[in-house]
C-alpha cells in the first residue's frame, strides 16, 4: 500500500469541506443536514493535521452548498476549506470566512428581544477581532463561540 494513499475516497462532482476542527466534525454534518441527502458522503475524524493538531473532513458527492449554508457552517467551524470537485478534479478552493453580518443564522439569547416575541429574521453583526456577535435589535453581545444557531 502506497504511504501517500489517500484515507478517504476521491469524489467525481462535489464538495469537499476539510480542516474541520476534528471536535466540530458532527456538529458540521449537522448544521448542514446531511444526514437528509441522498447522495454519499463520507465523513472523517480525528486524521493528523500540521495545521490544527486532529481535523475532520467531509466529502459529499453531487452537493455544491448555498452561500447561506457556508455562512451557517462559518459560525460553528470558521477557517474550514472547501473545495469544489469537478471530474475528480479541484476546481475551487475556498476559505470558509465569517461574513460582517448574520442574517436568520444565529438566535438572540435575550429572552425580551423583538426576534424572540415575533415572526422576524435576526440580524447579527460580527466583531471578528472580539469573537463576538452583537444583536441589531437589542445591542446584545454574545461570544460567536456559544451561539445557539436558528
Amino acid at each position: 500500500m502506497n504511504i501517500k494513499e489517500r484515507l478517504v475516497a476521491a469524489i467525481e462532482n462535489g464538495t469537499v469541506i476539510d480542516h474541520i476542527p476534528a471536535e466540530k466534525t458532527y456538529q458540521v454534518a449537522s448544521l448542514l443536514q446531511l444526514h437528509a441527502l441522498t447522495e454519499p458522503v463520507t465523513i472523517g475524524q480525528n486524521y493528523q493535521s500540521s495545521k490544527c493538531g486532529k481535523k475532520g473532513i467531509i466529502k459529499v458527492s453531487d452537493k455544491f452548498f448555498t452561500d447561506e449554508e457556508i455562512s451557517r457552517l462559518s459560525v460553528v467551524a470558521p477557517k474550514v476549506v472547501l473545495s469544489i470537485i469537478e471530474d475528480f478534479q479541484v476546481k475551487e478552493k475556498k476559505t470558509v470566512e465569517t461574513p460582517d453580518v448574520l442574517k436568520g443564522i444565529v438566535r438572540c439569547n435575550n429572552p425580551k428581544c423583538i426576534t424572540n416575541n415575533e415572526p422576524m429574521a435576526t440580524i447579527f453583526h460580527v466583531n471578528k477581532e472580539l469573537g463576538s456577535v452583537r444583536c441589531h435589535y437589542c445591542d446584545k453581545e454574545q461570544d460567536i463561540n456559544k451561539v445557539e444557531l436558528v
